[in-house]
């Protein structure tokens, strides 16, 4: 049988609503289950103060708890006890219990809209209505999962296999235009309630890291192109991979070694709108074998036509 209400909220019988209401404030706070998550006595403690304030805040059922017609669990004090419709069976925490459907008015407070006061409607140990308002079990656990993926995934969207707290494995759908270091929430993929409640979320923190061709620079992409000899003489097109698909990639003629060709909006998508740029830095790259008429030639401009390649690094 459950202890006196009274008792439990630590207040006289001629308290006040105003002072019951206080000492369940300073209770719930002091033993709500998502300040005390792996503490049963005070999961114990918070439902006992629960149930206590729940008896004592409806004016028709503290009445007749006052006059000895019903128990602290709301039960019918005696046997045959007459004008007990409003009462029905249902489940408390300390074995079989009664739920009310009737009394209270609709200026009462009910321990739903405490809780929200003192936590501000967040946290795991929230309230449900129904037949009388009653306590919900505290949320398990969020945890955090960290997941790679490459700049050309990010840009076109993927799906990518994790493990989850719960044992098993999971796809996670990435959505094109992911950022850098943004987070994606599972419900329900996270640790158990020790109490019985929903399970948490599982969020994944998402992290861009380079692809074997291309270099993330906050919204941009860089490139780095090898192109030819005579490409970079000559100018011409050339094929040229993008984040989603290959390009015809002019080269101007007379181009150097690192000339960066900015290709606008093919870059990463914008957490604003938009997207930023690819930026193509040009490689030259001789034969693989030597060319003894290449060979010549460049000693004949050598001797003929010299230039200095590094002005601007001094003598």
């Amino acid at each position: 049988m459950a202890r006196d209400p009274y008792e439990v909220l630590g207040v006289q019988k001629a308290a006040s609503e105003a002072e019951i209401k206080k000492a369940y404030r300073r209770l719930a706070k002091q033993y709500h289950p998502d300040t005390n998550k792996d503490d049963k006595r005070a999961q114990e403690r918070f439902t006992e103060a629960t149930n206590a304030y729940d008896l004592l805040n409806d004016k028709t059922k503290r009445a007749q708890y006052d006059r000895g017609e019903i128990d602290a669990d709301g039960n019918p004090a005696f046997a045959g006890a007459a004008g007990f419709e409003g009462f029905s069976r249902g489940a408390g925490t300390r074995g079989a219990r009664w739920s009310y459907r009737g009394g209270g008015t609709a200026e009462d407070i009910n321990a739903e809209d405490i809780l929200n006061d003192i936590f501000g409607g967040l946290g795991g140990g929230g309230f449900a209505s129904g037949a009388r308002t009653r306590t919900r079990a505290a949320r398990g656990e969020d945890v955090q999962l960290s997941l790679q993926i490459d700049a050309i995934e990010a840009a076109r969207g993927t799906s990518k296999r994790v493990r989850l707290p719960v044992g098993k494995e999971g796809d996670v759908k990435i959505p094109a235009g992911l950022q850098n270091g943004q987070q994606i929430r599972l419900r329900g993929q996270g640790k158990p309630s020790p109490y019985g409640g929903q399970p948490g979320d599982a969020i994944v923190n998402v992290t861009v890291v380079p692809h074997h061709l291309f270099k993330v620079e906050g919204d941009d992409v860089r490139l780095d192109l090898p192109v030819t000899l005579y490409e970079a003489v000559l100018g011409g097109r050339v094929r040229c991979p993008t984040l989603d698909a290959q390009i015809e990639l002019t080269v101007p003629p007379g181009s150097s070694g690192g000339r960066v060709l900015r290709l606008k909006g093919r870059g990463l998508p914008k957490a604003k709108g938009g997207h930023g740029d690819l930026l193509v830095s040009l490689r030259i790259v001789l034969p693989a074998d030597r060319d003894p008429e290449l060979e010549a030639l460049m000693k004949k401009w050598q001797a003929e036509r010299p230039y200095d390649a590094r002005p601007k690094l001094g003598s």
